[in-house]
């Protein structure tokens, strides 16, 4: 798997560079279903001025970078999406220094292998991307970090893909309180957990479902249910409750320095090697809100990125059983 680390302060040459590299696999994917099954150009538009206005004039940027064209801007819009499956796991470490990890888990042959560097609209923000300009977990200039997980329902919705709500977060909000109360009025097109951790070790999971109110609950750990398994067989295969009792367990009894827990991650029952299935671990992410520094790591590898100083960089990195292909989990 190649990463990149890319840094541009305003939309540019750099995002439509990677937009024309990417465009084409994530055309095909968007299509799936046939053009008719996903919302016209001002369905999207408007929806994004209802719940997300601050970044529309960034939207209608990104989408003349991208040439202009219909499907490109109803994509970027990241309104009803196709539906899609990932794994994941994340925790608030217990130290007195506000650390959140997460491990992401998903297909190798869908995922964008990018850590992307912004100063969008005055605000700094970097973290890992999907759909490019949508993030799975980032950090922003004034100390808020932020992570998702699939939620564990099949319930499909009318509602935005939840990368995109992360990126509003991170455009937008600075505390844990305005954080939560965004996850709780935007909606989304399918079930996620968003753990969000400021600078002062505040922190709230939003467990939002498109038909249902949003749940803000002061928990520090997350995997891929909500209160209760909702669909059994996703359960048992991504084995999220042992997980979660594995993190929990480990936080109550164990109170681990935080190299150790970090390590945690990159080791059963929170790693995993479910490649073939769609759901490997393909990184595991620190975040550091206080220091403004991240992570990615990977077992025996780590690259450090800071917000403040943060340099362009790729990196080759082999995990073995990723590289087979995968097929899409389905809904």
């Amino acid at each position: 798997m190649l990463w990149r680390a890319i840094s541009e302060d305003q939309p540019g040459p750099k995002w439509a560079g990677l937009f024309a590299e990417y465009w084409p696999d994530y055309h095909k994917w968007w299509l799936k279903e046939g053009d008719s099954a996903r919302p016209t150009y001002l369905e999207g538009r408007r929806a994004l001025k209802a719940h997300m206005p601050e970044i529309v004039p960034l939207y209608d940027d990104l989408c003349e970078l991208a040439g202009g064209g219909d499907h490109a801007a109803r994509f970027l819009s990241f309104y009803c999406p196709p539906p899609y499956l990932s794994g994941c796991s994340q925790a608030i470490w217990t130290g007195r220094e506000p650390v959140m990890v997460r491990n992401y888990d998903y297909h190798a042959s869908a995922f964008d292998c990018l850590i992307t560097h912004t100063g969008w609209q005055g605000r700094k923000v970097m973290g890992v991307s999907d759909g490019l300009w949508g993030m799975v977990d980032g950090m922003n200039d004034a100390g808020l970090s932020i992570s998702l997980t699939f939620g564990g329902r099949r319930v499909v919705g009318e509602g935005f893909g939840v990368p995109l709500i992360l990126r509003y977060v991170l455009q937008t909000c600075e505390t844990v309180e305005q954080a939560g109360a965004a996850l709780a009025r935007i909606p989304t097109h399918m079930s996620y957990n968003v753990t969000v951790l400021d600078r002062k070790r505040n922190y709230v999971t939003a467990m939002m479902s498109p038909d249902r109110p949003t749940i803000l609950s002061h928990t520090a750990v997350a995997t891929n249910h909500q209160e209760n398994v909702e669909w059994i067989s996703h359960a048992r295969f991504t084995a999220t409750v042992e997980r979660e009792r594995f993190l929990l367990n480990r936080m109550a009894l164990h109170r681990d320095p935080e190299d150790k827990f970090i390590n945690a991650f990159l080791r059963p029952p929170l790693y995993s090697t479910a490649f073939a299935a769609g759901f490997g671990t393909l990184y595991t992410a620190v975040y550091r809100p206080r220091r403004q520094n991240m992570e990615i790591r990977w077992p025996g590898t780590t690259w450090a990125l800071d917000l403040k100083n943060f340099v362009e960089a790729a990196r080759q990195v082999h995990i073995p059983g990723a590289a087979e292909p995968a097929a899409l989990p389905q809904v």
